[in-house]
């Protein structure tokens, strides 16, 4: 299969298993093991989203794809690397912590901008990842608003390696019922729109559960 054939392949799953929603998630083709010249056909299939997990990559192949894209950071982020993305990316998914919050909301305001993040929940309460955990939420939510230079958007979370479908539909599920949560918080100045989850192995069923963003990598590129 080509790659064009594989972003078929991913949007017409996407279509169907998220057809209750009445919309597809948006695709992020994560392009962390991808150099430039792979990543440029996917303007010309329409995929201008893509997933970047780490500061270093980004500005290594910033100069060479051509503004056609728009980068979303996903991996875990140190508070003094911000300053280095912070005109570059449109969302960063991976803020869990006040610490880091006050630092890109430092930036963002410096540069004249007002940055829209993610909140990235440990869902599965694993001790290396990153995420705040569930009861840790709410707190983060409200002490993030206060922020004028940023903009929450919604969640973001990762599924435990290897994990069994079934929990994997648990856990998605779960986080689709926090989001609504936060949603009804109705804190001020946040827009709890995005559901960003799934992954290569198990984007249907983000999909399924009611994902608005998934970030797939392995999928696409083979």
């Amino acid at each position: 299969m080509t790659l064009e054939d594989r972003v078929r392949e991913v949007r017409s799953v996407l279509e169907r298993e998220s057809a209750p929603w009445g919309r597809a998630p948006k695709l992020i083709a994560v392009t962390k093991y991808s150099a430039p010249e792979e990543i440029l056909p996917l303007a010309g299939m329409g995929v201008f989203d893509i997933g970047e997990n780490r500061v270093q990559a980004i500005r290594d192949k910033l100069p060479h794809l051509q503004g056609k894209f728009s980068i979303h950071l996903i991996g875990r982020l140190q508070s003094n690397k911000v300053k280095y993305i912070i005109n570059d990316v449109c969302m960063i998914h991976s803020l869990d912590r006040l610490d880091l919050a006050l630092e890109i909301d430092r930036q963002a305001r410096k540069n004249g901008k007002r940055m829209p993040v993610l909140l990235q929940v440990n869902i599965a309460r694993e001790p290396q990842k990153g995420g705040v955990e569930e009861e840790g939420l709410l707190p983060l939510l409200r002490s993030c608003a206060r922020l004028p230079g940023l903009q929450v958007k919604g969640l973001m979370t990762m599924m435990p390696l290897g994990a069994e479908r079934d929990m994997i539909t648990g856990y998605f599920t779960r986080m689709r019922t926090l989001l609504d949560q936060c949603r009804q918080e109705a804190v001020p100045e946040t827009d709890m729109t995005e559901l960003s989850m799934g992954m290569s192995q198990d984007y249907d069923l983000a999909a399924r559960c009611g994902a608005t963003m998934v970030r797939v990598g392995s999928a696409l590129f083979r």
